[in-house]
C-alpha cells in the first residue's frame, strides 16, 4: 500500500465520504433520552449497512440491556495481528438549543479560522460519529484497493455517552470473538491542524447527583424565609466548600492515590505548543483558573478535578417568584489521575458530603457511572505504527501528550481482554465536543481517511 493508491481511492469518493456522515449525523442517537430510543436503533442498522458495503463480514446488531453493539469481523488470515476498532455512534444531549447556530441534527458547512476548507456542525460530528465513520471509510479503502495488510474486527456501541454501562457485560459474554492485538480509537484529539499528536494518557471519571430536600413542598419566602432550611442555599454552600483558596479539593483522602509526575515528566509534556493568550480569547475569559502550582495543560491533563455539571431548584421560569424552593439538585463529575479508582473516589465524595450536610435537611446522593485513568505506552508496536502513520500524512512527528477527557472503556479492554488501546483521535479541543456548535474539520475527517491504513501497514510491519 502507498499513499498514491489512498489518495485516488479518497479523491474519487470524497463527496460521497462526506454526504455518507451527513446522513448519519441526522439521525439523533442522543442515547441519554428514551425519547430517542428509536433513533439510537436507527442509526445502529445504519451503521450496520455501512460496515457491510464497506466489505466487512459477520455484521450484526448485538443487543444489551440498554443500546445495542454493532460487531463486525474480516478475517483475512488468523496468523496475522488483529485490529479491534472501537467507536460510538450515541451524542450527547444537544441542549441548550437556543445557542446552537443551526438547528443541532442538520447538518451544515461552514468555514472558521481554525478550519478553512469547511467543517461539519451538529451535534456528534466530531464526538464520535465523524471520528467512529473514519474508520469504516478506511476500511472500505484498504478493501477497494485490496491493501487491507490484517484482520480488523469492529465494536461500535451505543452508549458511551452514558457511561457505557452495558459493554463489560457484553465484552465478557464475547471474550472468545473478541481476541486480537490492540484495540484502535479515534475519540480524543491533536494538538492542531499542523501539529499531530497522540493521546497517552486519559483521565477517569467519578459522575454523581445530589438531591437535598428541606421543607415537604415549595414555600413563600417572605411568611417561612429565615426560619426554614433553604435547600439551594445549603446546596451551593456545601459544593463551595469542596475546593480551598488555592482550587485545591478538600474531600479527605481525594489526593492520597494521586501519581505525581517527575520534574522531568513534566518538562516533557510542556513540550506541546500552546498559547495561553490564544486560549483565553478562544473561551471569552479574561484570567484562567485553577489548582495553584499547575500549569493549564496540567490542570487539564495530569490533576483531578471537581466540577459542577449542572445545579438547579425552585424557580427558574421567566420573571419572578418569591419562593423557597423544596429541593434543589446538582450533577457533579470528577476527573481522576493515575492512580486513583472511580469507585473509592465515590465512596470518599458521599462519606464527605453526608458529613458536611445540615441536620435541617435531607441528603441523597447518587452515583451514575465511572471510569478508570489510563496511562498508554509509548513503546509498543502499535504506537509506533500510528507515531510513524500520523508523521507520513503531516509531515512531522506526532507529539505525546494528556487527554483531559475520559474513555472509561479503555480501561475495561485492558481489564477484559488484556489489550491496550492507541488514541488516534483527529478532532481538535475547539471543535466543542458536549456544546452547542459542535463541529468536525473536513480536513481533519479525510486526514483520518487518508492516515488509518497507514497505521495497519505499519501495524503490520512491526508486529511480531
Amino acid at each position: 500500500m502507498d499513499r498514491s493508491q489512498i489518495s485516488t481511492y479518497l479523491n474519487n469518493n470524497k463527496e460521497r465520504f462526506l454526504n455518507e456522515l451527513l446522513d448519519l449525523l441526522r439521525i439523533p442517537s442522543v442515547s441519554a433520552d428514551p425519547k430517542c430510543k428509536g433513533d439510537v436503533n436507527k442509526t445502529a442498522e445504519a451503521v450496520k449497512q455501512r460496515l457491510i458495503e464497506a466489505g466487512v463480514d459477520k455484521v450484526e446488531i448485538s443487543p444489551t440491556k440498554g443500546h445495542p453493539i454493532v460487531y463486525g469481523e474480516k478475517i483475512i488470515d488468523p496468523k496475522k495481528p488483529t485490529v479491534i476498532v472501537y467507536g460510538h455512534y450515541d451524542v450527547q444531549p444537544p441542549d441548550p438549543l437556543n445557542l446552537w447556530h443551526s438547528p443541532p441534527f442538520e447538518p451544515v458547512i461552514k468555514k472558521t479560522p481554525l478550519h478553512p476548507d469547511g467543517a461539519i456542525f451538529a451535534r456528534g460530528a466530531c464526538d464520535d460519529k465523524g471520528q467512529m465513520y473514519m474508520h469504516i471509510k478506511a476500511f472500505e479503502l484498504m478493501m477497494k484497493t485490496n491493501t487491507l495488510p490484517c484482520n480488523v474486527k469492529f465494536m461500535i456501541e451505543g452508549e458511551e455517552e452514558v457511561g457505557s454501562q452495558n459493554l463489560g457485560p457484553w465484552i465478557v459474554e464475547h471474550k472468545n470473538r473478541l481476541k486480537g492485538d490492540v484495540i484502535l480509537i479515534s475519540d480524543t484529539s491533536m494538538i492542531a491542524n499542523n501539529i499531530p499528536s497522540i493521546d497517552v494518557g486519559l483521565r477517569g471519571l467519578t459522575y454523581m447527583e445530589v438531591e437535598v430536600t428541606g421543607p415537604n413542598r415549595d414555600l413563600h419566602s417572605g411568611v417561612y424565609g429565615g426560619a426554614v432550611a433553604n435547600p439551594v442555599n445549603v446546596l451551593c454552600k456545601m459544593i463551595a466548600s469542596c475546593h480551598d483558596e488555592n482550587n485545591h479539593i478538600t474531600i479527605p483522602g481525594f489526593y492520597e492515590d494521586v501519581q505525581e509526575l517527575t520534574k522531568e515528566e513534566r518538562a516533557e509534556l510542556e513540550k506541546a505548543p500552546f498559547s495561553l493568550e490564544e486560549y483565553k480569547k478562544d473561551l471569552g475569559i479574561l484570567v484562567e483558573q485553577g489548582e495553584k502550582g499547575y500549569t493549564t495543560n496540567e490542570r487539564t491533563g495530569i490533576r483531578p478535578t471537581l466540577d459542577v455539571n449542572g445545579i438547579w431548584g425552585g424557580y427558574t421560569g421567566e420573571g419572578a417568584k418569591t419562593v423557597l424552593p423544596g429541593k434543589a439538585f446538582a450533577k457533579i463529575s470528577m476527573r481522576l489521575v493515575p492512580n486513583q479508582s472511580s469507585e473509592k473516589i465515590c465512596e470518599l465524595f458521599q462519606k464527605y458530603f453526608e458529613s458536611i450536610a445540615p441536620k435541617s435537611v435531607i441528603l441523597k446522593v447518587s452515583h451514575h457511572h465511572g471510569g478508570e485513568p489510563v496511562v498508554v505506552s509509548q513503546n509498543s508496536a502499535a504506537f509506533k505504527a500510528a507515531s510513524n502513520a500520523l508523521e507520513e500524512t503531516y509531515g512531522k512527528k506526532p507529539i505525546p501528550t494528556r487527554g483531559g477527557g475520559s474513555i472509561p472503556i479503555v480501561a475495561l479492554f485492558k481489564k477484559e481482554l488484556g489489550l491496550d488501546s492507541i488514541l488516534m483521535g483527529f478532532g481538535l479541543d475547539t471543535d466543542a465536543l458536549h456544546s452547542p456548535n459542535e463541529h468536525y474539520g473536513i480536513f481533519n475527517y479525510y486526514k483520518g481517511i487518508e492516515t488509518i491504513p497507514l497505521f495497519y501497514k505499519n501495524y503490520t510491519a512491526l508486529y511480531k
